[in-house]
This record gives C-alpha cells, sequence and structure tokens, in this order.
C-alpha cells in the first residue's frame, strides 16, 4: 500500500510504501470488540465497597421483643430494610482483569491499522520536528496535516526533538502524543487520524510485524 509522504508544511515530499502485513491484514470486528472491552475492563479499579449489616455501627440489641406487640418481628435495626441498614447485593472490590494471548491483541491492532488506511486515515511524515515548544506551532502544523480532524500523534522513542512535539500537543485537546511501543486499540479507534514520523513504521513492524 502506497501512501504520499508530507512535511510540517503538509507537502507532499515522496511516497512510501506501508507492510501489507500491518496496514492492509484481514479486518476481524470481533477480535478488535475484544481487544477493545478488555482494555477497558482492565482500567477499572475496582475499588468500590458498600457496607453489609456486619460492617454497619450499632444494631446491637433486638428493637422490641419477639411477639405481643403486633408489628413485625425484627432482629436488628442495621438489616437491610431499615434506614441506615447494611446494604445488601451490592458492588465489593474485586478485580475486572481479563486475559487476552499477545498474538490476539496484535491482531487486533493490525486489524484496527488496516482500517485506518482503507479509511485513508493515516497521514505520513518525513520528519516530526518543532523549533521551540509551542502550542501555537503545532496546532498550525496539525491544521495543514488534518484539518479540523483529531489527531492521535506517534512518536518512535523519547528524544529531546520529540520531546518538544510531546510538550507542544500536551494543551491541545483533539490531539494527543504516543510512543509508538504503547499504541493501544482505545487511542487508535478514539482520533480520526493517524500521524505517523517515518521512523514510527519500522518500530510498529517490530512490534507488529
Amino acid at each position: 500500500m502506497e501512501v504520499d509522504v508530507l512535511n510540517m508544511q503538509g507537502e507532499k515530499v515522496s511516497s512510501v510504501e506501508l507492510p501489507e502485513q500491518i496496514f492492509a491484514a484481514p479486518v476481524n470486528v470481533d477480535l478488535m470488540h475484544q481487544a477493545y472491552v478488555r482494555q477497558m475492563a482492565n482500567a477499572r479499579l475496582g475499588t468500590h465497597s458498600t457496607k453489609t449489616r456486619s460492617d454497619v455501627s450499632g444494631g446491637g440489641r433486638k428493637p422490641w421483643r419477639q411477639k405481643g406487640t403486633g408489628r413485625a418481628r425484627q432482629g436488628s435495626t442495621r438489616a437491610p430494610q431499615w434506614v441506615g441498614g447494611g446494604r445488601v447485593h451490592t458492588p465489593h472490590p474485586r478485580s475486572y482483569t481479563q486475559s487476552m494471548p499477545v498474538k490476539m491483541r496484535r491482531a487486533a491492532l493490525r486489524s484496527a491499522l488496516s482500517v485506518k488506511a482503507a479509511d485513508k486515515e493515516i497521514v505520513v511524515l518525513d520528519a516530526l520536528t518543532l523549533s521551540e515548544p509551542k502550542t501555537r506551532l503545532m496546532a498550525q502544523a496539525l491544521d495543514r496535516l488534518v484539518g479540523d480532524a483529531s489527531a492521535l500523534i506517534l512518536i518512535p522513542e523519547k528524544t529531546p526533538d520529540y520531546d518538544l512535539v510531546v510538550r507542544s500537543t500536551n494543551n491541545l485537546p483533539d490531539a494527543k502524543t504516543l510512543l509508538a511501543g504503547y499504541l493501544n486499540l482505545r487511542d487508535l479507534l478514539g482520533y480520526d487520524k493517524l500521524v505517523l514520523p517515518l521512523p514510527v513504521i519500522d518500530v510498529l513492524i517490530q512490534v507488529l510485524g
């Protein structure tokens, strides 16, 4: 799959052949959904907690005698039907972690990248550089590259040059920078365009190829 390579001004400078095993892979929607659900589930803390009747204070004495009052029998004022009583069938701390084989997770990412490529939502740059860390400069560059669309910008590694890009993008609400090795389905599907500097392609081949 051949795509244009642009510079920071949005001008075509060359073209590049994207690896078909990553950007033209079979699209498995069910696998993508499973990987997305897994990622969202693993992000849950599971720290929600409620008190049962054994956790709330009070209620040690029987409210009234068992028989002869004409009222329903009660054993404790901290039973679930009482105001201030414990709760029943409510959530308690637990782990929501789901497991998924690495090969399946990588196949899901290849499917998502193939969808992006088929929809022409991938922008390849010859170099991603800024002269200084200015949000304005990054906003202008993205306006030339992707227009009004939101953008996920992948960087190959942490270097001083790419650090300028990260700092310049942090305050943009519709853009995000991410290390290529940390590419995930939620971010990939959550942005309209995927911006790839040329060195990122080599990283993706190592991770997903």
